[in-house]
């Protein structure tokens, strides 16, 4: 891949860590020292190396880790099937798949065991996986048994044509019945394991919906309609409008409930089936412990 530099006397290790959001800095460090990094074609393996507006890089990759994708006899809750995807009402705590760190025990090594046939586009980690949840997110996601399945779900997310709802338990009450969340978001400069709002000159646009469901003593039961897929998109938006959702530790704060994540869970999505056409929509319900809290509060 090449990029065109268009500012003077920055680092070459910031630079790609601005254009290159989904590697953190440890891993860009790495690409530089195996000597991947190249400037107007010559090879260069210092981090803090200046460069100039209008130098050429190009990189490539750090090899990609053989991880163990065999498949696992794990539960999974498949809520609606055919012959072209699957929906899959993940739990909170699973990982989506394997990656360094997480290498088994994934909702991959599961899917491997449970269905016959998986895309292929996103390689061996990641066969049939159109979209991601975070670890601590539970709810619905949709699975590609096939390539052609797995291009008209990708087409209809990018298009906004896929509709994804979330229910969220949110810190303070809202003030207003329902509105709109537009920023930009990009990898955070203090903590690359974090992604934040940032200017509109940087990161990626994400707009989120919000509809209050019903309001509580302190706290606000919120949907949202993701118009964005970005990456912690709603933890990131709940945390920036000072309403972060319940038992997120890392964009909120330490919550009164005995909680093993964030209460927030994708509950509904719409999507056209690949090759009936067919408006499909599934729900599922709350986990037992986001309606125990809920049924706390009420009394």
């Amino acid at each position: 891949m090449m990029i065109t530099v268009d500012e003077n006397d920055v680092r070459l290790d910031v630079f790609l860590q601005r254009k290159l959001e989904k590697y953190s800095r440890s891993h860009i460090k790495k690409m530089i020292d195996d000597g991947l990094v190249k400037v107007k074609d010559k090879v260069v393996t210092k981090s803090g190396y200046k460069l100039e507006k209008g130098d050429v890089i190009t990189y490539t990759d750090l090899p990609v880790k053989n991880l163990d994708t065999s498949p696992e006899d794990i539960d999974i809750d498949i809520v609606y099937e055919d012959d072209d995807l699957a929906v899959i009402n993940k739990p909170q705590g699973l990982v989506v798949h394997p990656a360094c760190g997480n290498e088994n025990h994934t909702l991959v090594n599961a899917l491997l065991y449970h269905i016959k046939n998986l895309s292929t586009i996103n390689g061996v980690v990641r066969p049939g996986i159109v979209h991601r949840l975070d670890k601590n997110t539970s709810g619905l996601l949709v699975i590609a048994k096939n390539d052609k399945a797995h291009i008209s779900l990708s087409k209809q997310i990018q298009e906004k044509t896929c509709k994804r709802c979330y229910l969220a338990l949110c810190d303070g009450v809202f003030k207003d019945d329902f509105g709109t969340i537009t920023t930009h978001i990009a990898r955070s400069k203090k903590d690359r394991k974090k992604m934040a709002v940032c200017p509109d000159t940087e990161g990626k646009l994400a707009i989120t919906n919000y509809t209050v469901k019903k309001r509580y003593n302190n706290y606000t039961l919120v949907e949202f309609d993701l118009k964005t897929g970005r990456t912690h998109q709603i933890r990131v938006h709940a945390s920036y409008i000072h309403h972060p959702v319940v038992g997120d530790d890392v964009y909120g704060k330490k919550s009164k409930f005995k909680l093993n994540g964030q209460l927030l869970h994708a509950y509904k999505l719409e999507f056209t089936q690949p090759t009936t056409k067919k408006h499909i929509v599934v729900t599922c319900d709350l986990p037992d412990y986001f309606e125990n809290v809920l049924k706390s509060l009420e009394k």
